[in-house]
């Protein structure tokens, strides 16, 4: 049997800080004197910090300096970390503990595939900092989700050939990401956003432990 390894994303898999994401962008467009709905947020999902700002300047329909978009991107920033300092173990989402607690316990290698930038924090604030081998976030990699970088780091570290690696993913980009390089991947949240997902699953809570199994003994 070859070993298996698995990377979660950060935001709307193990944490719900979308939610946060959302609200600090709804505030930088109200200040710039338009609306940003959630619907409109979904567009964001697995997308860098600087793409998000372009695609919220093009709901907009607002043009800016190099200089205006560093600014709001700060600004934008600090108001999100004003939300994950807040954070406690009580924001890590249903069923994610067990999940992450039974691989622990069978030595599954495991890292962190993030496209934000404050993952370590986040991942500190609710405990989790340590539950994982390696953490590749948006401080390490150039190129975001669907480009599969932040995975095939993530593999290279974990020393594990992409083939068997698992990855969750509540974003299409995300699986698209994984699928390109041939990893299998684990869809959490709308079956009809994540089609492309080789399993699909509502939450944490639905994945039992004979699946864990099934995917580590594949």
């Amino acid at each position: 049997m070859q070993k298996k390894g698995f990377i979660f994303d950060l935001d709307g898999v193990i944490v719900d800080t979308a939610g946060f994401h959302y609200l600090a962008w709804k505030t930088l467009a109200n200040d710039l004197g338009f609306e940003f709905t959630e619907e409109q947020n979904e567009r964001f999902k697995g997308v860098s910090r600087v793409r998000s700002l372009e695609i919220l300047l093009e709901i907009g329909k607002r043009k800016a300096t190099q200089e205006e978009k560093d600014g709001w991107l700060i600004s934008k920033n600090a108001e999100y970390l004003g939300y994950i300092e807040k954070m406690t173990k009580e924001d890590i989402l249903p069923g994610v503990l067990d999940v992450l607690n039974y691989l622990k316990e069978k030595n599954i290698p495991m890292a962190l595939g993030s496209a934000s930038k404050n993952a370590q924090p986040i991942l500190k604030r609710v405990g989790l900092f340590d539950m994982f081998d390696f953490i590749v976030d948006g401080n390490h990699v150039e190129k975001a989700k669907p480009d599969p970088e932040v995975f095939t780091m993530g593999a290279e570290e974990l020393e594990i050939d992409y083939k068997n690696i698992i990855v969750f993913e509540d974003s299409i980009a995300g699986v698209q990401a994984a699928n390109s390089v041939d990893m299998v991947s684990v869809g959490i949240g709308d079956a009809s956003v994540l089609h492309e997902a080789d399993y699909i699953f509502k939450d944490f809570t639905e994945i039992s432990t004979n699946f864990l199994d099934q995917l580590i003994n594949a």
